[in-house]
């Protein structure tokens, strides 16, 4: 029999207590009156002296409560950073005002923080429309009786995504208010597996920012007390809600590092204390911008010897990207991120007295060193005293072992870190030049091996990026002398430009409809051939050429494909002239293409916008008419570029060096939406030579280790998909014998339908999927589509079952609230799509000049037709939206129109419920309360509803009225018939 859930929470609550963990158990705070009382305590006491040993009153109290509760988790973690690690209230008293410390994020295991662990806090429902139920909360972690760490518990029985669900619904009603609001990461376990995850708004709250906890070595910790020993102890459990914590200012969230960034960091902070450098081996994709931030950051926060900490980049795009990303975390954090616009900029950031964090590039730096400062000169002695700690972005490639020796020299008190998703080993070495060194290893020294290492198998098999689906095309046994006449024929030119266009449908998810297709990179060999490919593109969109665009594409997304070009204009100075031409001429084809204008002058600027344009991470970027879906370069993009829409890289030329295909190869792997299964390559020369180079590469690069494989080829991925539609026709050999299955195998059918769902949507990503495959097998799309009917129907009707019994076995589990279908066709657009878009145009109001802005009028105003055929009335409160913003912009700059949309349709139910209470004898809040509570065309308590009918007011207002009971029974009718199909349509929020 599996253990009750109150003897795991008592377990944990044992192991948080015991010994040295500093946890103590409050069995006394239960309800809000008694977590206010205690917080109340512990402020009084950290601040006596401030406060005079007297007690707060009520109403400097009130004022207290009031600054410490937050509309967001966001809101609430800007506000834990506070000043130099105290974060604070102010209260007026008298006249003057105190500033009382509420949390020490320097006092970490000392000084005046205290720590408690409180359970089954009752969270009472209360006046809002969607927090009607009482709801008891399992383990909660205080310190300074503030809540940071909140834990939701599941028996063995359960799965602990049934928690997750339970949190999610918590938020969505409310709950997490007041000192609540202050909860920075949520922990979900059944005992024998444990994940966390960082405090965000319902709506943002994914699955696939679940994290399971690794140790230094990479090895999973799943059981729930040894998580607490590991992860919930202090100081560690402060210190991953205090310095593990990073806020992305752009997006507005709440990020928690991952633990293999946190362990990196620690290496790092050992290591600069004994004087030593190193380098980070973590897989591209991993979010080594994120690592590189907050240890930069925590070396110059955590060593007080370091004056300086310098983060150096190659590139100006990576440097403008890169900046961006670390300004965005550093918003709201306690130390300031500089970059450095010219070398001046940098001797200055250098020379001051404050100790920064500075982003620059390696080119910067070596024309100091080399050009700008003498000795003797003003700053000279007092720069190349520094204690100065760099950090190295892509390390292997960034800085390279002359210029490292040379920066060296100079900052004779230095130490360095490298970060590298792509090491340089002995199998893959640099030639040898004097004494210089070869390996990663050598040029950061570490006796062999990285401070930290998390390798790309590794990153797979923990779901922090994607597998790699991988087809070698192209002619095989080709010999070498015929291969250059045939690579740069047109005929091939036109084969590979067909397997983009006519190939990819699945690849480039143009199944997801308008504005949520994923995009590509074509790498070819020369900047000729990329120039020869945008010009055969052109026609082939112009229709111009033989080649043509399929109906099927041309009906999913009519501006299919959208594309551009990108290459360096100088690399070779006898060419540069006719780059120049053509460059010029393909940027008049972007201008045209978004109200933009670029020129050859302003080529970095081009460069910027394609890179913001690719990545995708600006709202504004939701809207299709702002999308690109192609990209033809020959290496730019290929490195340091993080775009997690980009699904596909196409390779029309020969194979790379090991690193830098891992590095191609990585850009296409990155998480993004639940359709995105995989990072896609596709190559079209020499496929033996591709094959054998790529397995070299990804041997290389996994160094091992156990998962799910990292590559997939047609031959695996179609046996899945056979055993998997065999699996269905064993438990249902047609559609409609689902009908017919118990409950039990429904359950089933369901858990089977959706491996065929994965399955089927991976074989039509690749580029030689036919319909007419199927039929080997006796199955149609047109056959698929009706499991998929009989899936949806029966996962609503287990769906239901749950619901009806909330707190059976686990057989009654939900299980499709978090699955969506991925190889269903979706021309469909949706709410959440919509809201989005409108955010983007809001935001980008500013920036769009008078005819931009009335052609994305016009193109929200066709989305809106298009959606009224799906739900009319949230399609008409969009077009009352966009009327008042194309009357008043300006009003609506920097509104949330999520939340102006909820307001509106909650205002159009309000007046609907009025005049369905008015008409029908009734009370505004019981109509209410049965609406927001109606479920599969049941109210939830009809007989009380029934009961509030005022019938001797309906009498005396109608004496010739129809009997109690039938006016009762129309009532009911009426509700379910006329009120609701008006307001169904406007819950959507």
């Amino acid at each position: 029999m599996a253990e009750l859930e109150s003897e795991i929470e008592k377990k944990l609550i044992d192991q948080l207590c015991y010994g040295d963990s500093q946890w103590t158990y409050r069995p006394d705070i239960r309800t809000e009156e008694q977590l206010l009382a205690n917080f109340k305590n512990i402020l009084e006491q950290t601040n006596k002296a401030k406060l005079d040993d007297t007690k707060l009153t009520d109403q400097e109290f009130a004022k207290v409560v009031n600054d410490v509760s937050h509309s967001s988790f966001y809101e609430a973690a800007k506000w834990q950073i506070g000043e130099n690690g105290k974060v604070q209230v102010h209260v007026p008293r008298g006249n003057k005002l105190i500033h009382l410390d509420v949390l020490d994020n320097e006092q970490i295991a000392g000084g005046t923080s205290v720590y408690e662990v409180i359970n089954q806090y009752k969270a009472f429902k209360t006046d809002d429309e969607n927090d009607k139920r009482d709801r008891r909360f399992d383990v909660t972690l205080l310190i300074n009786g503030i809540p940071l760490i909140h834990i939701e518990l599941k028996n063995k029985q359960h799965s602990y995504i049934d928690g997750f669900r339970q949190i999610k619904k918590y938020i969505a009603e409310g709950k997490f208010h007041g000192l609540f609001s202050n909860v920075q990461m949520f922990i979900v376990s059944n005992a024998v597996d444990t994940k966390y995850f960082a405090a965000a708004r319902e709506a943002e709250l994914n699955r696939q920012f679940l994290f399971s906890w690794l140790d230094a070595n990479n090895q999973p910790v799943c059981d729930y007390l040894e998580f607490a020993k590991t992860v919930l102890k202090i100081p560690m459990a402060h210190e991953i809600v205090a310095k593990y914590i990073v806020l992305d200012n752009d997006r507005k969230q709440l990020l928690l590092l991952r633990p293999y960034q946190i362990h990196a960091i620690e290496s790092m902070r050992q290591a600069s204390k004994e004087g030593k450098s190193g380098f980070i081996w973590h897989t591209t994709g991993s979010g080594k911008t994120m690592t590189s931030y907050k240890s930069t950051r925590n070396l110059l926060m955590d060593i007080p010897s370091i004056q300086k900490t310098v983060f150096l980049i190659d590139r100006k795009e990576l440097d403008n990207q890169t900046k961006k990303a670390f300004q965005s975390y550093a918003e709201n954090d306690t130390i300031d991120v500089d970059d450095t616009d010219n070398v001046d900029t940098l001797i200055e950031k250098l020379a001051n007295n404050d100790r920064q964090m500075i982003v620059t590039t390696i080119q910067k730096m070596r024309i100091m060193i080399k050009k700008r400062l003498h000795e003797g000169g003003r700053y000279y002695e007092k720069i190349k005293k520094l204690k100065i700690a760099f950090v190295v972005d892509e390390c292997h490639r960034a800085v390279t072992p002359q210029t490292k020796r040379d920066i060296e020299t100079f900052f004779r008190d230095s130490i360095w870190f490298g970060f590298t998703g792509t090491p340089i080993f002995e199998d893959n070495k640099y030639e040898q030049k004097g004494d210089l060194p070869q390996t990663t290893d050598q040029l950061y020294g570490n006796n062999g091996n990285p401070l930290h290492s998390y390798t790309i198998k590794e990153a797979i098999h923990d779901s922090a990026v994607l597998g790699f689906m991988v087809e070698n095309l192209g002619v095989k046994n080709l010999k070498e002398e015929e291969e250059t006449a045939l690579y740069e024929s047109e005929r091939h030119m036109r084969d590979v430009l067909n397997v983009i266009l006519n190939q990819s449908y699945n690849k480039l998810g143009l199944q997801n409809g308008r504005g949520k297709t994923y995009e590509a990179i074509l790498s070819v060999k020369s900047i000729e051939m990329a120039q020869k490919y945008y010009e055969l593109l052109r026609k082939v969109v112009n229709d111009e050429d033989e080649l043509k665009i399929n109906e099927k594409v041309r009906k999913a997304l009519p501006d299919f494909p959208k594309f551009a070009i990108t290459y360096s204009i100088t690399e070779n100075e006898e060419a540069s002239h006719v780059n120049q031409d053509k460059m010029s001429d393909s940027l008049n084809d972007y201008n045209k293409m978004f109200g933009t204008k670029y020129s050859i002058a302003v080529i970095n600027d081009y460069n910027s916008d394609l890179n913001l344009r690719l990545a995708r991470k600006d709202k504004k970027y939701l809207d299709r008419n702002e999308q690109l879906d192609l990209v033809i370069v020959v290496d730019r993009l290929l490195t340091g570029f993080d775009a997690p829409c980009l699904s596909t890289l196409f390779l029309d030329r020969q194979p790379m060096t090991p690193q830098n295909l891992i590095q191609a190869l990585s850009r296409t792997n990155r998480l993004f939406d639940n359709n995105k299964q995989f990072g896609q390559i596709v190559t079209f020369q020499s496929p033996k030579l591709f094959k054998e180079a790529i397995d070299k590469a990804l041997l290389l690069y996994t160094r091992g280790g156990d998962g799910k494989p990292i590559s997939e080829n047609w031959d695996d991925v179609l046996q899945k998909f056979i055993i998997s539609l065999k699996a269905i026709r064993n438990l249902a050999k047609h559609p409609e014998d689902i009908a017919n299955l118990s409950p039990k195998q429904k359950k089933a059918f369901v858990n089977l339908f959706r491996d065929l769902d994965r399955n089927f949507a991976h074989l039509k990503a690749f580029s030689i999927y036919t319909d007419q495959i199927l039929s080997k097998y006796g199955f149609t799309q047109e056959e698929y589509e009706n499991y998929a009917g009989m899936y949806k129907n029966a996962a609503e009707e287990l769906k239901k079952s749950n619901e009806n019994n909330e707190d059976d076995g686990p057989d009654n589990l939900l299980v499709y609230d978090d699955y969506e279908l991925v190889a269903i066709n979706k021309f469909r657009v949706d709410f959440e799509y919509i809201v989005q878009l409108l955010q983007g145009f809001v935001d980008s109001i500013n920036a769009s000049n008078k005819d931009d802005f009335k052609k994305k009028i016009i193109s929200l105003r066709e989305i809106f037709d298009e959606y009224s055929k799906e739900n009319p009335k949230i399609a008409a409160i969009f077009s009352e939206i966009l009327d008042n913003i194309e009357k008043e912009p300006e009003t609506f700059i920097g509104k949330d129109m999520s939340e102006i949309i909820t307001i509106m349709c909650q205002q159009v139910i309000k007046t609907e419920i009025k005049q369905f209470a008015q008409k029908w004898y009734l009370k505004e809040e019981g109509v209410s309360y049965e609406v927001y509570n109606y479920r599969n065309d049941n109210l939830a308590n009809e007989s009380k509803l029934k009961d509030s009918i005022d019938y001797a007011a309906y009498k005396a207002d109608n004496p010739n009225g129809v009997l109690k009971y039938t006016y009762r029974s129309m009532m009911i009718k009426a509700f379910k018939e006329e009120l609701m199909p008006e307001i169904s349509p406007l819950l959507i929020f």
